[in-house]
């Protein structure tokens, strides 16, 4: 036998030990969590925003005091980075995912933990089987941040060289003007070229949440405003998203009166326990063929 063939065979032997990760898709990832909805919001919505983060006692009491934050992207995507001083920041918008985002952010967090203080984080493409955030994490609502940029991906005393700048300057520059609603959570308004978004990401499963804007759309009461147009919804990570046109002007604090209004509009739908009625149901289809893809 060549030397190859021996060295072949060593690797088919050694590719046979190791267990095959299986890919598992999980339509509904942040389920049972206080964050879901803000965390599909900083997935989908949101260009740069961060979150403090807690490791749960027996992970605090295994890794220490660590300082973690949630960031919707760090540079090159990367699923996270670490300081040299141990501080962690863990990255929700990233290239490779699998079927469970949840898992995903939770082996990252995992890897961060492990490696060296200011080393690269190096995270297995699929990751098995194992903790989820709410194992690793406190389970409370996000205290998010919402910056104009990724300056925070610097620290303050962080020396910025030419290339550093205008690697951050072309990050910033992609950023639009996205403010965070008080009016509802996991809303969300934005200014794009020539109009502005509201887009709320909603708790509810899909069915019930789908009810009760076919309710309001029946009776004429979907709208913010009569300036606005309601554009229809889309899917994120199992929860419906609904969006509104706005016009470009008046800023973010303008509108939230009138999403309050629909919010309240929305709980009481959702209380009905009636059928839908005929219009109803042709509302629901209806909304169903608007539905948006996002980009």
């Amino acid at each position: 036998m060549s030397k190859k063939n021996r060295l072949d065979k060593k690797q088919q032997a050694k590719e046979q030990k190791q267990p095959k990760v299986r890919d598992v898709f999980v339509a509904r990832p942040f389920a049972g969590l206080a964050a879901e909805t803000e965390l599909v919001a900083l997935r989908e919505l949101v260009p740069a925003a961060t979150a403090p983060l807690t490791l749960a006692p027996e992970y605090a009491e295994k890794y220490g005091d660590r300082q973690i934050t949630l960031a919707t992207i760090l540079p090159m995507a990367w699923p996270a980075l670490t300081k040299t001083d141990g501080r962690i920041l863990l990255g929700l918008q990233r290239h490779e995912r699998s079927g469970d985002v949840n898992r995903d952010l939770a082996v990252a967090l995992l890897c961060a933990l492990e490696g060296e203080p200011g080393a690269p984080v190096n995270v297995p493409p699929l990751p098995g089987e194992g903790p989820r955030l709410g194992d690793l994490l406190v389970d409370a609502p996000l205290d998010i941040t919402v910056h104009e940029g990724f300056d925070f991906w610097l620290d303050a005393d962080q020396e910025r060289d030419a290339e550093v700048s205008a690697s951050l300057d072309a990050a910033n520059a992609s950023v639009y003007p996205t403010v965070r609603m008080a009016a509802a959570p996991a809303a969300y308004w934005c200014r794009v070229p020539e109009k502005a978004h509201v887009r709320w990401v909603l708790a509810d499963s899909e069915d019930v949440a789908l009810n009760a804007l076919a309710r309001l759309s029946a009776a004429g009461e979907l709208k913010l405003t009569d300036e606005t147009k309601f554009a229809g919804m889309f899917r994120a990570h199992g929860l419906l998203v609904p969006v509104w046109d706005l016009p470009s002007a008046p800023e973010a604090g303008a509108w939230e009166e009138s999403l309050a209004a629909v919010a309240a509009r929305y709980a009481a739908a959702k209380a009905v326990d009636e059928p839908l009625t005929a219009d109803q149901r042709r509302a629901r289809q209806g909304l169903l063929g608007r539905q948006l893809t996002l980009r």
